[in-house]
């Protein structure tokens, strides 16, 4: 099952400078296992010490806040689409 995952700019450096990567799993939990193996040190800018979604990390499956479906226990699908969007401050 293959999932393609958007990558922000600030997490590049981590994923030899693609926007995008394929990565597998049945849940967002499992996406970000499977990107951590595969790029080391991503895994810690997603998610906290607890395994939890960082606060001001946003995540969507095919444009739709995963807080609002299941969190990392969100169920993914092959060809589904994955982006993760870093809260920016400012004002």
């Amino acid at each position: 099952m293959a999932i393609t995952v958007l990558i922000p700019t600030p997490l590049r450096s981590l994923t030899s400078e693609q926007d995008s990567v394929e990565a597998t799993g049945a849940t967002i939990g499992e996406i970000f296992e499977d990107l951590e193996n595969k790029h080391p040190g991503i895994g810690e800018r997603l998610c906290d010490e607890s395994g939890e979604i960082r606060r001001f990390v946003n995540v969507y499956l095919n444009q739709e806040d995963i807080r609002f479906i299941d969190g990392k226990n969100t169920a993914v699908a092959d060809g589904d689409e994955v982006s993760i969007v870093p809260a920016i401050a400012g004002g």
